[in-house]
């Protein structure tokens, strides 16, 4: 990976990959990382087991990608969701 993140960003990234409705296009948009380099940020920072449930929940999730996405979904974050503390994303 080329680029280098603050504490700040790299959580932010990862606040972002959790979410169901945040594309990776979004993230790239913010960040420059492809969905490539965010799969091998998630993997250097976080614990495998985590690593693996994350991987599990991405690709059962169309919302991750904005040409799959439904035209009615018309905002990053589910208005259900809560905010991911930077204390309780499960990382190394």
């Amino acid at each position: 990976m080329k680029n280098i993140f603050s504490t700040e960003d790299t959580d932010r990234i990862i606040e972002m990959a959790w979410e169901d409705r945040t594309p990776f296009e979004a993230i790239e948009f913010q960040f420059g990382l492809k969905e490539k380099e965010v799969i091998e940020l998630m993997r250097k920072q976080m614990k495998p087991s985590s690593f693996t449930m994350w991987r599990k929940r991405m690709q059962t999730k169309k919302t991750k990608h904005a040409f799959l996405r439904s035209d009615a979904v018309t905002r990053f974050k589910c208005s259900r969701q809560k905010t991911i503390s930077l204390n309780k994303i499960s990382k190394r």
